[in-house]
């Protein structure tokens, strides 16, 4: 009997949704079914319609796709795994007119190929494992079709993928669906554009590349003002470098061999340059620029670097993949005997971000050497060693990642989990032990002889757009007091009452506090619907009884009526609700 794990079950579940498209539509073509986090996928080639245009699957057609699984889970069809010669498996897959199929055999170097069957006629190409028989599948839904090149190539095969999810129970199901329903409500796309945060003008200046409207460069601007004064506090010099740079650097480092397909390029009077996809080559250069003795050492160099990076279209995703971000980029150089401490200092600096910004919960992966790299064997192991080594004394759980670490050395990778338990990529730490050598960077020892540094890659946040987008979903876009952009807006009833309105305004404005007032005729009702709509945490209400008491009228947020108050009690009320992010409190 086959082991009924989550991901067994999953693709088995993708394997009987190639079966029923196949009885539904017999001229259909498969490519590849897996499961994935989540949940499954398959990728299918359909035949173009009568009149030669591309024929989509619909969302009713997910419908019909869905009861024929039923039909095929209710037959209670046995899985059933064959090893047949690799000649035979061509044959097979020939005369089915699978040439997806027969691509991927043709590849594979085994004599013998294993193959599944469910009922009469359905055969798959598949080293398994599977369940035992359909009808072990419990609880599944089709979720939705996207357009996905054939094995990821843009040359290839424009094919259409539906994914799908199954759970054991239906109550897991049913959970897992209510998530996705609650994602669908935090996508930070969505919010973005109905909060006024920021857009993306694909068509006028391109994709990939972000414009923050003024409620979105305020947010972004207290992030970078906390990262500003952490790293000042943390020993960190700032430092600047240009956008663009030559191509030689680019050599020297390694990016243009190992890196070169995701970078800009562009002549300048006949030399080449790049729109820097990284930040390191330019701090390594200000590093070199005079010498250094051990006792400099370390020395911590941090840059709110914007970099550019060609992604490819199709893979482009609001703020979470774009072609220009700002990192919180910054590079350590230190002697062998600081890099634990350093490496330490680096993880306690991401814990204490990550609480700022109210996050509890996170994993750890630590990425090793990939088969495209440069560096010693030594210096590789010497490098993990110190990250792993790190890891261990500060007892934190982590798994590895087997080949995922940079070119020029491993890594390790801290992923924020959100309020809907997702992660998201945030703090990197990677060790080098190979650029200064590329770079021929020195230091003298106590005894004066020269020596390289050891330098450590980091970012704390990341990607400060990636961290905004992680922001709005796991806050559902009702940021935190501290850090909404607009933190009180004022409406006052009537024109008589705007001059004392602007006089709160002045008053909440000296105390740092964010302040809009909207002097609109509106009614009052839509005023404050709208202030819901911004999510906005305050709301005073200015009106005749508030004009004659020298008093406000308070809504908060999702809460409602909080009644009357008297100014300078509730600006202590808000200075309380900040306690812990007072640098927050900045005018914006």
């Amino acid at each position: 009997m086959a082991e009924l794990n989550l991901d067994t079950l999953r693709h088995s579940c993708s394997h009987v949704m190639a079966e029923a498209v196949k009885e539904l539509w017999p001229n259909v073509k498969l490519g590849i079914g897996p499961s994935i986090e989540d949940g499954f996928y398959y990728d299918f080639d359909k035949p173009a319609d009568a009149q030669g245009k591309k024929d989509l699957f619909s969302p009713e057609d997910l419908t019909k796709i869905e009861a024929k699984m039923r039909e095929i889970i209710a037959r209670n069809e046995p899985f059933v795994q064959e090893q047949i010669p690799k000649a035979q498996a061509q044959e097979l897959f020939k005369n089915a007119g699978e040439n997806y199929k027969l691509e991927l055999l043709n590849e594979l170097t085994d004599g013998t190929i294993s193959v599944y069957k469910t009922g009469d006629k359905f055969v798959d190409l598949c080293k398994g494992p599977h369940i035992d028989s359909t009808g072990q599948i419990k609880a599944f839904k089709l979720l939705s079709v996207a357009g996905a090149y054939w094995r990821g190539t843009e040359t290839n095969p424009m094919l259409q993928r539906i994914y799908g999810t199954a759970f054991f129970t239906k109550q897991e199901l049913d959970e897992h669906l209510k998530r996705i329903e609650e994602a669908v409500k935090r996508d930070h796309r969505k919010l973005g554009k109905e909060l006024k945060y920021f857009d993306i003008y694909y068509e006028q200046a391109g994709t990939g590349l972000i414009f923050y409207h003024p409620k979105g460069a305020i947010l972004r601007s207290i992030i970078e003002d906390y990262e500003k004064k952490e790293h000042a506090k943390r020993g960190y010099q700032l430092v600047v470098t240009p956008h663009i740079m030559k191509q030689d650097l680019w050599i020297t480092s390694g990016h243009y061999d190992y890196y070169r397909e995701n970078m800009f390029t562009m002549q300048v009077e006949d030399k080449e340059y790049v729109l820097k996809p990284m930040n390191c080559p330019g701090h390594m250069l200000i590093y070199k620029s005079q010498t250094r003795s051990y006792k400099d050492l370390p020395i911590r160099y941090f840059e709110l670097g914007t970099v550019y990076r060609y992604e490819k279209s199709g893979v482009l995703h609001g703020l979470l993949r774009v072609r220009g971000f700002t990192q919180d980029d910054a590079h350590i150089f230190c002697l062998p005997e600081q890099l634990k401490y350093e490496i330490k200092g680096v993880l306690d600096f991401v814990f204490d971000t990550m609480k700022f910004f109210g996050f509890d919960d996170f994993s750890i992966e630590l990425s090793t050497r990939p088969a495209k790299s440069i560096g010693s064997d030594a210096d590789w192991e010497k490098a993990q060693a110190a990250l792993e080594g790190v890891l261990k004394e500060k007892n934190l759980h982590y798994k590895i990642n087997p080949g995922e670490g940079a070119f020029y050395g491993p890594k390790v990778d801290i992923k924020l989990k959100d309020a809907l338990k997702r992660e998201w990529q945030c703090a990197t730490i990677q060790c080098d032990f190979t650029l200064p050598e590329r770079f021929k960077l020195e230091y003298i020892g106590s005894d004066g002889k020269t020596y390289r540094p050891i330098m450590l890659h980091r970012v704390i946040l990341g990607s400060i757009e990636r961290f905004i987008g992680t922001l709005l979903e796991h806050y559902a876009g009702a940021l935190p007091f501290w850090l909404s952009p607009v933190q009180v807006l004022i409406l006052p009833v009537k024109d008589a009452f705007f001059a004392y309105a602007k006089e709160i305004k002045e008053t909440l404005e000296k105390n740092n506090l964010r302040i809009s007032i909207d002097l609109r005729s509106e009614t009052l009702d839509k005023k404050i619907r709208e202030a819901e709509l911004q999510k906005i945490p305050y709301v005073i209400v200015i009106g005749e009884r508030e004009f004659k008491a020298s008093s406000i009228s308070v809504r908060k947020r999702s809460v409602g009526d909080q009644g009357q108050i008297e100014l300078f009690n509730f600006i202590q009320k808000l200075k309380e609700e900040c306690q812990g992010h007072e640098l927050a409190l900045l005018k914006g």
